[in-house]
């Protein structure tokens, strides 16, 4: 895209896909699109690879024993195999700096190795020479998720040699926009109840990511409550900013808004849910009066939800991660085969509750793991 990616970074949609979930990657803008799949088509000009047999895209996620990665790599495959394509799938063994290294590893490998597209979710910077050269190349490339950090896209352009040309990823602040518009339907007759009610925020890190999804839960609930009379004034949002799951970090978190009179929390993504959920069974009922609202998926948010007794997870929104790994490298194959692409696939965010979860796992829009 970039051409696309400057007016990606422009429109600056929402966060920056789905996605799993350092520094401040504004790439993520492609990472934050819409929740509706609103996006601008052009003709792909990459160079065909030479050569016979089956093609290969190299897909590097940010991570791969995760079920959101195992779902995108789902995707990613049906979608190689509808085309006559292979695909190579790689990803660090964290999201943190310290596996940096072994991600720029496996992108040089990818290169080396001549794949004809490459599809790409970076946890850091550095990748800027590694781009230059898959545009040297004619490779094309999709960043995907949180996309390509803000920093490599802008010295890419700089340089008149980036080679991105779509940018397929959840609208993080629509989503959580999803996630606030149901909170605040659930809990506002609370709010209308009295004065000073408290909505905590818990956002797993200072990542674009968190960033958008703690402020498109934010701006869509102030929106909401600020426009109802029952609900104006009422409330106070206090929010939680913790870097990485390390040493019980969310339960810290958790603890901060319950001292603060927190009657209703919202959790940024699974990591929370995971921490915060073993903090409250091993609390006996001191959190059984807020009420949770999460993001993402995986086993122990699918158990919260059917759970009948103990403080109540509401409902949660989920990244449809398999349709991400899709359509990242579908515009990856189009690129190569010069048919049209789309410079931004926005994937919409879908909210789950107990009476629904059933029908979302089914659809494999909620995963487990």
């Amino acid at each position: 895209m970039k051409k696309f990616v400057s007016t990606l970074i422009a429109a600056s949609m929402v966060g920056g896909m789905l996605a799993a979930c350092g520094g401040a990657p504004a790439a993520s803008s492609a990472a934050s699109s819409t929740a509706t799949d609103t996006t601008t088509s052009s003709t792909a000009t990459s160079t065909d690879a030479a050569g016979g047999g089956s093609k290969v895209i190299g897909v590097v996620a940010k991570g791969e024993s995760h079920a959101f990665w195992q779902a995108v790599k789902a995707g990613a495959t049906d979608a190689a195999a509808k085309y006559g394509y292979t695909i190579t799938f790689r990803g660090p063994a964290s999201e943190s700096a310290k596996d940096l290294p072994s991600q720029m590893e496996m992108v040089q490998t990818a290169l080396s190795n001549n794949v004809d597209g490459l599809v790409l979710a970076t946890i850091g910077e550095g990748f800027t020479d590694m781009l230059t050269q898959a545009y040297d190349g004619g490779i094309p490339v999709v960043q995907f998720d949180s996309g390509i950090w803000e920093n490599d896209v802008k010295a890419l352009d700089a340089a008149g040699k980036n080679p991105i040309i779509s940018a397929v990823a959840t609208s993080n602040r629509d989503a959580a926009g999803v996630a606030a518009e149901h909170f605040f339907e659930l809990i506002k007759g609370d709010i209308a109840a009295g004065d000073g009610y408290v909505v905590g925020v818990i956002q797993h890190d200072q990542t674009q990511t968190g960033v958008d999804r703690a402020g498109g839960f934010v701006d869509k609930f102030k929106e909401l409550a600020d426009a109802d009379a029952t609900t104006k004034g009422k409330y106070t949002i206090e929010t939680e900013v913790k870097d990485g799951d390390a040493n019980n970090a969310y339960v810290t978190a958790l603890e901060a808004l319950y001292e603060k009179g927190a009657k209703a929390v919202f959790m940024c993504n699974e990591g929370v849910v995971k921490q915060v959920s073993d903090a409250i069974a091993a609390a006996g009922g001191k959190y059984d009066e807020i009420k949770f609202c999460g993001f993402d998926a995986g086993t122990k948010q699918i158990q919260w939800i059917k759970s009948e007794s103990g403080a109540k997870l509401v409902g949660s929104v989920a990244q449809d991660s398999y349709n991400i790994g899709f359509n990242a490298v579908e515009q990856c194959i189009n690129a190569i085969e010069k048919k049209e692409i789309k410079d931004k696939v926005a994937i919409a965010g879908a909210w789950y509750d107990a009476s629904n979860i059933d029908d979302m796992i089914t659809k494999n829009l909620v995963y487990e793991g």
